[in-house]
């Protein structure tokens, strides 16, 4: 089968890097896009993934409609030239290249409708099958959505698909077992982020200086770092840092994507943004699992005694792990799961439908 892979986001980029190298092995071809995004490109070529770029991504929403035609266009000569049959991704270039091509378009989708307008009214209507986190059901509306009982990051952090590299410590100048922190902090630069905010610099100054006393603090920025936050800002290669939070004491930040990553490698989580309450799989992580908790920027202050009350227990990253397991023992391999959703589709959607348990198999 000729399969095409778009990443909009370097999430995808881990998200769909196994999916990619086991259709490969299988014996498909696989085509990978990308925006001109240098992070996006380099994270590719450390994993030696090969990609074709289809343009510059820009911040403006006005900017981000001109683009999606070029996008659009690029796309679709890809697409009809190479004759491919199958496009993944969770780009909503994928789902309209697929209404005027023969292609057929699979959407990765873990966000809650409300969060994402324009994602739903622009790409839903236009995706053959949207797949999504069994946690969205009631918060999904589309009737072409496939559940499945995971998580995107159990696509490439469940244990079957991940270890960690203890090499990565020494790096950093860490040894195993010492108390360090890594922080994340955002841009909310993407459509669906207009209105919502994170931690503002006072917050981050002060949240470091609480976390100081414990240990040493990391951060990593999406874009420049502030100038007062400089001495902390971790440089490492963008793939090694699942590594290093594996071994992290906690994870903190304003990211929904690092934060997931730190629950289900089971590493105590916390973030503070507007989405908080309206992540149904952050929420499920939450309420579920106890693996993260989540505050609004206007609840700082109660955020900084739920840190402080986790670094007072004796056995916490024995505890996480607990957790982590109960979780782990619920959920399934992405990337298994969805290698047989893709290589037998369309006869996949009607075996889950008839039977939803059969997703089970890929544990």
């Amino acid at each position: 089968m000729k399969i095409l892979i778009d990443i909009g986001h370097p999430g995808h980029i881990h998200l769909l890097k196994n999916l990619y190298f086991q259709l490969i092995e299988n014996g498909h071809i696989v085509y990978v896009t990308v925006k001109n995004i240098k992070i996006q490109k380099d994270l590719l070529e450390k994993y030696n993934i090969k990609y074709i770029e289809i343009g510059d991504k820009k911040d403006s929403l006005i900017g981000k409609a001109l683009s999606q035609i070029l996008y659009n266009l690029k796309l679709f000569r890809i697409v009809v030239s190479n004759k491919i049959e199958l496009g993944i991704g969770s780009s909503m270039t994928i789902a309209h290249i697929s209404k005027i091509s023969k292609m057929k378009s699979i959407i990765l989708d873990d966000d809650d409708d409300s969060v994402q307008p324009l994602f739903v009214k622009y790409a839903h209507p236009f995706a053959d099958h949207i797949l999504s986190p069994s946690a969205l059901v009631g918060n999904r509306n589309s009737k072409s959505t496939i559940f499945y009982d995971g998580y995107h990051e159990l696509a490439y952090l469940h244990p079957k698909n991940f270890q960690a590299d203890k090499n990565i410590l020494k790096e950093v100048g860490i040894k195993e077992g010492d108390t360090f922190f890594i922080m994340r902090f955002n841009v909310f630069k993407a459509h669906h982020d207009i209105g919502v905010g994170g931690l503002n610099l006072a917050q981050k100054l002060q949240l470091v200086d609480v976390l100081k006393k414990y240990g040493q603090i990391f951060i990593t920025t999406e874009r420049e770092i502030e100038s007062e936050l400089q001495e902390y800002q971790l440089v490492l290669s963008p793939e090694k840092i699942h590594s290093l939070i594996y071994y992290a004491t906690m994870f903190l930040g304003d990211s929904q994507t690092m934060t997931s990553e730190a629950s289900v490698l089971g590493v105590p989580s916390i973030r503070c943004n507007d989405f908080v309450g309206k992540i149904s799989y952050l929420e499920e992580q939450e309420s579920k699992y106890n693996l993260t908790y989540g505050f609004k920027p206007n609840d700082f202050n109660k955020m900084i005694l739920k840190i402080e009350e986790l670094l007072s227990l004796s056995e916490l990253k024995l505890e996480w792990k607990y957790r982590c397991s109960s979780m782990l023992e619920e959920k399934i391999n992405v990337t298994k799961f969805m290698v047989w959703f893709i290589e037998n589709y369309p006869k996949s959607v009607g075996i889950l439908k008839e039977n939803p348990d059969y997703q089970l198999r890929f544990k």
